[in-house]
């Protein structure tokens, strides 16, 4: 139940001299973002209060892209920054003007769908010497749609997820997170105050089973339904996640790309479906990849971690910015799935329709009740 900085940065960050902003960028490789980030606005989340964002907007904190600074972009109320910034906090009088060891602020996140956090990033870029001496972030597991004053409300139990602890300015503050629950909301404070740039939360999603059961036939494989990428050939230019997230593709980089090969191989990308699953019909859809799309594509499934891969579509001529629907001629009983490509290129989004088995269902309604759903 406790949460690790790996590794850890303290203080500030040089006055910034000009050049490019992110040359003295502090960051590491963090062990958890394999995962998604159930804190994706495609996926819901939404910042939905704050005590105080008078520097800058609560909603930066979940932007998809790199923090931005303009060194010459000032407004009203000061600089502009690209990230979640708050006033100077005072104490109670002129003989105690500092503020005291409980004060700090608040943002109250939505995640874009429950589930179990393995790590989470504060990111402070550009925020040398204005980003908080410390942090910490709570969990609560809240159905519905609760308002900010029902989440504040006495009766909700938060969890600590990262103790209240020392981060640094303009660094990536990676959090390792060991707690075995499902979540809906976090709490993020920032002590005593000051401006975090980005947050993003690396997890699994745990959706509720019945609301999946309601549905009937659905994507078996969508990152909302519960579905993972496990591995991936290549994610040089897009992470392979992008392939199971919500709705279409808006744009080039909002799919998968891989480098181009050299060789006589080919890429692929390995699902783990939301539960073993009878898979009716298929998408793949290579929307704005025009020029780089992949030349053909296959998909098997696989049931049980040791299951033989059975060839449900055999190797298939795709076509740029299309997508191409394939109904299979008998269901295919499966837990895991692969698209393969040929020989390289990308595709914006993989659907499996299909729905559970009845040991399917059965497996998601027991991890539901057990991590606290």
């Amino acid at each position: 139940m406790t949460a690790t900085p790996i590794p850890r940065f303290t203080g500030d960050a040089s006055p910034y001299g000009g050049g490019e902003p992110y040359a003295d960028y502090r960051t590491a490789d963090f062990p958890f973002t394999q995962y998604a980030n159930l804190a994706d606005r495609r996926l819901g989340a939404g910042v939905i209060a704050a005590n105080d964002e008078f520097f800058a907007m609560r909603e930066n904190l979940l932007l998809p892209n790199d923090a931005e600074f303009d060194p010459e972009h000032f407004g009203h109320k000061g600089k502009v920054m690209d990230g979640w910034e708050t006033r100077r906090r005072r104490g109670a009088s002129a003989e105690h003007p500092w503020p005291t060891a409980d004060d700090h602020d608040w943002a109250l996140v939505r995640l874009g769908a429950p589930g179990v956090i393995h790590g989470i990033v504060v990111d402070t870029a550009h925020f040398r010497g204005n980003y908080p001496q410390a942090v910490s972030v709570e969990g609560a597991n809240v159905e519905g749609s609760p308002t900010p004053d029902e989440l504040l409300a006495d009766g909700v139990k938060w969890t600590t997820l990262v103790p209240r602890t020392a981060v640094g300015g303009h660094a990536a503050n990676g959090f390792a997170v060991d707690t075995a629950q499902r979540f809906t909301h976090l709490r993020v404070n920032q002590h005593p105050d000051g401006g975090i740039a980005r947050l993003r939360v690396y997890g699994e999603v745990v959706a509720d089973p019945a609301w999946l059961a309601a549905l009937g036939t659905f994507d078996v494989v969508a990152l909302e339904n519960g579905g993972q990428v496990e591995d991936a050939s290549d994610r040089f230019y897009s992470p392979a996640t992008n392939t199971i997230q919500p709705g279409r593709s808006r744009k080039m980089d909002d799919g998968w790309e891989t480098r181009r090969r050299r060789d006589q191989g080919h890429d692929w990308i390995r699902y783990r479906l939301a539960a073993q699953s009878e898979v009716r019909a298929l998408e793949i859809d290579t929307a704005y990849l025009k020029g780089n799309s992949a030349g053909w594509a296959s998909v098997s499934v696989r049931d049980g971690e040791s299951g033989d891969w059975v060839e449900v579509l055999p190797r298939t001529r795709l076509q740029p910015d299309t997508n191409h629907r394939f109904a299979l001629p008998a269901a295919a009983v499966g837990t895991h799935a692969r698209v393969d490509i040929f020989p390289d290129g990308g595709i914006s989004r993989l659907r499996l329709y299909g729905a559970p088995t009845a040991g399917g269902a059965d497996a998601l309604a027991a991890r539901h009740r057990e991590l606290g759903g």
